[in-house]
């Protein structure tokens, strides 16, 4: 199979765990660009979050492109043209400030690369750091968010966190996705997006089929691509689930993972 698209996870797939592309896996990704492999970086992370690595890919240079907000947005980095737009409506994220409220769990909004919020923990701060942007602390969640957010983010620790997306599910699981991408973040997007929705978009529209494609993730929130892509791959260090769900397990985040999938079955080597 001759493969035209590789989409990376950025958080336990494409970085290491100190969060930097290691120099193996950036000069692999640069030949399989080389040889017209389009390389398409997909997380939850906001757009302003995957910038940097977009740009030390290159994909400025080459056709790449940003599926951000856990798909909720596709960009062109070559172009910044926005290929996908999807988004929860002020009265959505009202709703979802009050069931975090009655579930004890806080919760943040997203508005011009920005976090909103009310609340504070451990998991926000670590939002705001992994993806450079700041935290605009509000008073009143509610009367500050009148605006789309392309997500709402929900946060507390891990073991209590699997408990409410448990109860989540149950009551709006007919109306919006809800995925954890990390134990400790909980997901919302509009109804359907997921990873794999937002990739089908981008292969119409740049003209490509599923099978021509290449999909490597580490967390709960990769298995619908991984499902979805012709040749679905898990990291060394994935979740179990997403593990069994893949064609093929590469070596972890901190081993070259990526490197080793591309010199496989791309480079052919």
């Amino acid at each position: 199979m001759s493969y035209k698209m590789i989409v990376l996870d950025l958080d336990g797939t494409l970085m290491s765990s100190k969060n930097e592309i290691l120099p193996k896996t950036k000069e692999a990704l640069f030949k399989a660009q080389e040889q017209g492999v389009m390389i398409v970086l997909a997380s939850g992370r906001p757009t302003y979050g995957m910038v940097k690595a977009a740009k030390e890919l290159r994909l400025d240079e080459y056709p790449g492109y940003i599926l951000s907000y856990n798909g909720g947005r596709i960009i062109s980095v070559q172009t910044n043209e926005m290929i996908y737009d999807d988004s929860l409506t002020p009265e959505i994220c009202h709703e979802l400030y009050d069931l975090s409220r009655e579930m004890n769990v806080n919760i943040m909004a997203y508005e011009d690369e920005a976090i909103i919020t009310a609340d504070d923990d451990q998991y926000i701060q670590k939002e705001a750091h992994i993806n450079g942007i700041p935290i605009n602390r509000v008073e009143n969640f509610k009367d500050s968010v009148t605006f789309n957010s392309v997500k709402c983010l929900c946060t507390a620790e891990p073991e209590y966190l699997a408990q409410v997306e448990i109860k989540m599910k149950e009551r709006l699981g007919n109306r919006l996705s809800i995925t954890r991408s990390l134990p400790f973040f909980l997901e919302f997007m509009p109804q359907n997006i997921n990873k794999a929705y937002s990739l089908q978009k981008l292969l119409e529209h740049v003209g490509l089929d599923k099978s021509q494609l290449i999909a490597c993730g580490d967390g709960y929130n990769d298995l619908p691509m991984i499902e979805f892509a012709g040749l679905g791959v898990a990291m060394g260090n994935a979740v179990d689930e997403v593990k069994a769900a893949a064609n093929y397990v590469t070596a972890t985040n901190d081993e070259d993972g990526i490197a080793q999938v591309i010199k496989k079955f791309i480079l052919n080597n």
